[in-house]
């Protein structure tokens, strides 16, 4: 028994030691082992008495009780030490003690939330039950539903639903016992990510095969479609959480994809290389928030739903305006009588253009696009108001922008837009969703497929005339419910560059993507199933049709299948 002891000590004092506390205290272990062993002998009876007297009541309280135990024995280890400590020694023990005391705050209430969620779940079969009895009893039309039919499919739902929670945080307690993500700074960090699969097909040529956005002509020879599969659209995110400054909340978080382009090497097109996505700092009061970072563009707050496409969002240039753009805003909410609610945003963008940088190829250098060539930011303002409707949130929104180019030799050109947006909940399981918008030489945007001016002839030449592209498009989606694991998707958008401007130079137009294109329209329906919280299994089928100035269009097609786990 003492032999045993002293070397579990020997062995608990060699992981001390591989985390700072020194070689020395390993050597003393025998001299202490008998000591230790009376402690944790007694102290193990009393535990494996009071252990088996609870056995049968529930899993977490054994949990509860391994928490506890470790306090036993880390208590009788520090009464056990005799020799005098270092600074660092003391640090790094408390240290230690401090995240047992935090493991079993959180493993107890995870415990509260697990005997609620029982409490629930007995409650809702007694009632089920009581309901099931009451309709066998009761006389019933047969051609009308059954006596509180409606009622106990919800029932099954909600038991359903409390039965997940109650597996999800079974989950969270034996999660306290896996490694978690350490920061260098004592501030909580949370993982966070999806892994997604797409198997896709295509019909017709696109500009992406795995992620299409417009059609194109196809090129002689070419096949008339195409699959594959990738997982390039994986997301990994982390966050942090900081202290309280000037009685705000701090955090801030990262997200990448694996969207950033293809590397020129064997099999390239499976090596997604790793892109930005957002990353922000955030500062919350309770009505005020301060954010600043490269995040999504707040002018256009929601967008359809698809894991078909998430590398670029759904519908992006063909109505959907999108772009991760480097900001500082501020937003400021009101609530309202009823819980109605308004919200205010403005900030200062980064002024984008949509030009791509090196000339399409690889750069490590940055200069300056037209917008920054202004030297000065871009503007942007919108206000939204919200309240609750049908167990959902009705909002209704509208905002604008501006920004100021200059594309050399003083060819000034004035961005700007206006915005429109709407989530409007009709009834409990359909939803409608949309957003338009009008403006100019907002490329930088996602509009007009990404073309904010055209021009005919080379920029570098200063009698090259410069004009902004005047654009209108917007999208709208449709959302149905069938039940909290299910629902159905059915989205259109188009972004229309106006013909005439397209026009304006004839066939000596030009610019930084194709000049030659108008109008872009996509449209996509999809199914998504959610058998448990973090698993994701889906269908879409989309159509695109991109029109060019010579009265033509081209069509593609694509069906894709989606599987992914979230984390």
């Amino acid at each position: 028994m003492n032999d045993f002891c002293g070397a579990r000590l020997v062995r608990r004092n060699g992981n001390l030691d591989r985390n700072g506390f020194g070689r020395g205290a390993a050597s003393a272990a025998p001299s202490r082992a008998p000591y230790f062993c009376h402690h944790e002998a007694a102290s193990a009876a009393e535990g494996s008495a009071f252990r088996s007297s609870l056995a049968a009541t529930s899993p977490v309280l054994t949990v509860v009780l391994r928490v506890l135990w470790l306090g036993a024995i880390l208590a009788c280890s520090c009464a056990a030490q005799t020799q005098p400590q270092t600074g660092s020694d003391a640090a790094a023990l408390q240290e230690l003690q401090s995240q047992v005391h935090e493991l079993k705050d959180m493993v107890l209430q995870l415990q509260q939330q697990t005997v609620a969620s029982r409490a629930e779940i007995t409650r809702l079969r007694e009632e089920l039950e009581a309901r099931h009895g009451a309709a066998e009893n009761a006389t019933v039309d047969e051609q009308s539903p059954a006596y509180g039919g409606s009622t106990t499919a919800q029932l099954e739902q909600r038991l359903d639903h409390v039965e997940e929670d109650q597996q999800l945080l079974s989950g969270k307690i034996d999660t306290q016992y896996q490694t978690k993500v350490e920061s260098a700074s004592k501030y909580r960090v949370r993982l966070s990510g999806l892994v997604l699969f797409n198997l896709f097909g295509n019909s017709g040529t696109v500009d992406n095969q795995d992620v299409p956005t417009w059609a194109a002509p196809p090129n002689p020879g070419d096949s008339s479609g195409s699959v594959g599969g990738t997982l390039r659209q994986s997301i990994i995110g982390l966050e942090t959480f900081g202290p309280e400054i000037w009685g705000a909340r701090t955090s801030a978080s990262i997200n990448f994809d694996f969207g950033g382009g293809l590397p020129a090497t064997d099999n390239g097109v499976n090596d997604g290389l790793v892109q930005l996505r957002t990353a922000a700092v955030r500062l919350d009061w309770k009505t005020t928030s301060v954010i600043a970072g490269q995040d999504q563009l707040f002018l256009s707050p929601f967008s359809p739903t698809s894991f078909a496409s998430v590398i670029v969002p759904p519908l992006a240039y063909a109505g959907n305006l999108w772009a991760w753009t480097p900001q500082l805003r501020v937003e400021h909410r009101f609530a309202l009588s009823g819980d109605s609610t308004i919200k205010l945003s403005g900030g200062f963008l980064d002024p984008l253009t949509g030009e791509i940088p090196g000339g399409g190829y690889y750069t490590w250098y940055r200069t300056a696009t037209a917008g920054e060539q202004s030297r000065q930011p871009a503007y942007a303002a919108r206000v939204a108001y919200s309240h609750p409707f049908f167990g959902q949130t009705f909002t209704v929104g509208a905002g604008g922008y501006y920004s100021r180019q200059n594309w050399g030799y003083d060819r000034i050109v004035n961005g700007w837009a206006g915005t429109m947006d709407v989530n409007l909940p009709l009834g409990r399981r359909f939803a409608l969703s949309s957003e338009f918008y009008r403006g100019a030489a907002i490329g930088g945007l996602g509009a007009a497929l990404g073309r904010s001016v055209l021009f005919n002839g080379m920029l570098s030449s200063p009698s090259t005339e410069v004009v902004p592209l005047n654009v209108v498009g917007g999208w709208g989606q449709l959302k149905f419910r069938a039940t909290p694991k299910l629902e159905f998707n059915a989205a259109f958008g188009q972004d229309s560059p106006f013909a005439a401007d397209v026009r304006y130079f004839g066939d000596q137009v030009n610019s930084y993507t194709s000049p030659f294109l108008t109008a872009n329209r996509g449209a996509f329906g999809n199914v998504i199933y959610w058998p448990r919280s973090d698993l994701l299994l889906s269908m879409e089928y989309r159509r695109l049709r991109t029109f060019t100035i010579y009265d033509s269009s081209y069509q593609a097609d694509q069906v894709n299948m989606s599987v992914g786990v979230l984390f």
